[in-house]
């Protein structure tokens, strides 16, 4: 099976990443840690192991462990772009261009298009996205592209602080809006479509509380990891959106991490 060529090279990676803890990661250069997350993604985004052989790698109890660091590395590096992205916007001169300088900018793009095949967005539709994250890119290039209107749900209050100020220096702050809290503001919000981050946890919790809140006609969609691309974050299960029917998916296309599901609640 064509997966095993990779083992030793996880094992390799996942001993490696060991001396970046969540604080030293927010202390190391990119030039330093970048090189680690091409290592990582250059076997996430190997097109030629099928998901009947990437479970093989991702349900062997021998690759826990290995697995928890990269994905613990994956998180940690992820929030560190968006954050340095977010500052650097505050202080740039033509934000616009700073934020298209975003290491995962195109395939942001790329990931929303996709999930067009999934719903027609339009501008009449206020999305609300929970786990906006201190970058609210989905929602910024939503309006960008198909100029809808946004609210980002964001439990951690400085990020969500930061997220606020870059709408502000985007221009954006009548088209999108942050909310501090977590996704029982829905309860108080008018919306269209339900937007769930890949990282937003609880999942379980998440789900439960986004199915007591929307209508049954209401759209959600959530992004999740399939096949190899699963090796960078635990793929969202049946568990956690029980109560609702899948409606439709699509893969991610190229160096997109996320395969985007379309829910509907059940009666």
């Amino acid at each position: 099976m064509s997966c095993y060529k990779y083992w030793e090279k996880i094992l390799k990676i996942s001993e490696s990443l060991t001396k970046y803890d969540k604080n030293k990661i927010k202390d190391r250069s990119l030039n330093e840690i970048l090189p680690l997350l091409d290592s990582i993604e250059e076997i996430a985004h190997d097109q030629k192991i099928d998901f009947k052989d990437a479970e093989h790698i991702l349900k062997n109890e021998k690759m826990n462990d290995a697995l928890k660091i990269i994905r613990g590395f994956y998180v940690e590096i992820g929030l560190k772009l968006e954050t340095e992205n977010a500052q650097e916007i505050l202080e740039s001169e033509n934000p616009w261009n700073t934020l298209k300088s975003f290491y995962f900018y195109e395939r942001y793009e790329k990931l929303i298009r996709n999930e067009k095949k999934l719903l027609n967005f339009n501008q009449k539709e206020v999305v609300v996205f929970i786990g906006g994250g201190p970058l609210p890119l989905t929602l910024i290039l939503l309006n960008k592209m198909f100029e809808v209107k946004g609210v980002s749900i964001e439990i951690v209050l400085d990020i969500a602080e930061i997220s606020r100020k870059v709408l502000e220096k985007l221009d954006l702050t009548s088209e999108i809006k942050v909310i501090s809290g977590d996704e029982t503001e829905l309860s108080h919000l008018d919306y269209d479509v339900v937007m769930v981050a890949a990282l937003a946890e609880p999942k379980k919790r998440i789900f439960n509380n986004v199915k007591k809140e929307v209508k049954q006609f209401n759209p959600v969609i959530y992004r999740t990891y399939t096949g190899m691309r699963a090796i960078l974050y635990s793929p969202v299960t049946d568990e956690a959106t029980h109560g609702f029917r899948e409606i439709n998916r699509v893969l991610p296309p190229g160096k997109v991490n996320n395969t985007s599901i379309l829910i509907n609640k059940i009666n």
